[in-house]
């Protein structure tokens, strides 16, 4: 993955609305396209692909200008995949100036591409500078101790707390033992937010692809050597605990 996205998390935001927007170049939406065969994946053997839509191709009405449509194959854990890559891209974007907005409940033109199943989202459009976060510290998130037990490490959990998610869920937790991080996606009883109830699982797995995003771009903003394991989530929806990831550090 590219260190040099890790800024970024500090400057983007999810634009809930687009308001006094510019126009999106088509060298940038050519820039965006490339971009994103550079991307890493999370897993590796799974196809993906991306189109950039008009936003009269989707029922995403919150005044962007485009929709990027995630294509993927529905493999183990492809989810998780489109969550890590997509944030890349929407990282990437925020260097851009171009905000964006992860829609979940959005429908496509196209339902498949290539082969591959629509996933998600994620609307965009051009933006003034001074309308990206200017304290990422002010958003609402759940406090350090609530997604993260064990003493070390807890300066990148208070970065990784900020990761965005469906409806500002947060699925996840990180308990840290002899340099080891087990990252669970977690189901707080009862929380969904707007989110249908047979959607939340699917969501927050998305969610939690975004979270091992932003956790690798700070271990390796930080000069932490890792390994790392990823488990088969196919939990039933109402499991509250689901080991997603574990990583072996070695600094």
């Amino acid at each position: 993955m590219d260190i040099k996205l890790y800024p970024m998390i500090f400057k983007r935001k999810s634009f809930h609305f687009f308001r006094e927007i510019g126009v999106i170049s088509q060298t940038e939406l050519m820039q965006i396209e490339s971009q994103y065969r550079k991307l890493t994946p999370l897993v590796d053997d799974i196809r993906t692909s991306i189109r950039i839509v008009p936003a009269n191709k989707t029922t995403c009405k919150r005044g962007q200008e485009y929709c990027i449509l995630l294509y993927s194959e529905r493999k183990e854990n492809y989810l998780q995949n489109i969550g890590y890559i997509g944030e890349q891209l929407d990282l990437y974007l925020a260097s851009l100036n171009i905000g964006a907005l992860w829609f979940g409940i959005g429908k496509p033109d196209e339902p498949t591409y290539n082969g591959l199943d629509f996933v998600i989202m994620i609307a965009i459009a051009k933006v003034a500078d001074d309308k990206f976060r200017k304290d990422m510290y002010k958003s609402k998130r759940k406090l350090l101790d609530e997604i993260w037990k064990g003493e070390y490490y807890r300066d990148i959990g208070n970065v990784v707390r900020f990761t965005p998610s469906a409806c500002n869920t947060q699925p996840w937790a990180v308990v840290e033992e002899k340099k080891t991080l087990r990252v669970y996606r977690y189901k707080k009883p009862g929380k969904r937010g707007i989110i249908p109830i047979d959607k939340v699982a699917y969501y927050n797995r998305i969610d939690i692809g975004i979270f091992l995003c932003f956790l690798e771009l700070c271990l390796m903003k930080n000069n932490i050597i890792f390994e790392r394991d990823i488990f088969t989530d196919n939990a039933e929806d109402d499991c509250e605990n689901v080991l997603t990831a574990k990583y072996k550090l070695k600094k």
